[in-house]
């Protein structure tokens, strides 16, 4: 793997800063990897603008921030339309496919479509989009497990939300696993 940077993005309420937490927690407690998280977001409580950024190595990892992601969670139009530029031909670009409307080809990168809020919402709650969306890109990276994820789960999600949140995290997988399977790629999937 050696060293791969992802950015989680969307807007403030979405569960952000949270994905890359029980991603950063799954990684170095449970899949044997080191990683650092670094945030940023608006001055307001929701609805403003928000990223996590996670350096996942082998090997220690020596500068905490990323220079180039080559992974982006685009669960807003915002977080879209600011952060894909950031990304390396080959890029691996995944985006919430009802919240995000894609401004142009990117015949360059990996483009996938997951309709995290939906599935989300037949689970019973929007809130669980963020579940939904880490479950698709463990499937479509392999960046983590799905087993240090929902490992990583307790502590970082309420208790009695604990096995609803797993099954928005496997509805997610599952349907990466899928895409994944498809080798859907490019253009604007």
């Amino acid at each position: 793997m050696s060293t791969q940077e992802i950015k989680f993005s969307g807007f403030g309420g979405q569960g952000i800063i949270r994905c890359a937490l029980i991603t950063g927690k799954a990684l170095a407690l449970y899949d044997d990897k080191f990683a650092t998280m670094t945030q940023s977001f608006g001055p307001e409580a929701r609805g403003s603008a928000c990223s996590a950024q996670l350096v996942v190595s082998d090997e220690r990892v020596l500068y905490p921030y990323i220079t180039q992601p080559g992974t982006l969670l685009a669960l807003s139009q915002e977080a879209y339309d600011k952060y894909y530029g950031e990304l390396p031909d080959g890029g691996t670009l995944i985006v919430e496919q009802e919240l995000v409307k894609l401004r142009r080809e990117h015949p360059n990168l990996r483009v996938l479509r997951v309709p995290a809020t939906r599935i989300a919402e037949e689970l019973g709650n929007r809130l669980f989009t963020n579940l939904v969306a880490l479950g698709f890109l463990a499937a479509v990276t392999g960046v983590v497990t799905a087993d240090a994820m929902k490992k990583a789960l307790p502590g970082l999600v309420p208790d009695r939300f604990l096995k609803i949140n797993i099954k928005a995290f496997d509805r997610g997988f599952e349907l990466g696993l899928q895409m994944a399977g498809q080798g859907n790629a490019g253009g604007a999937a």
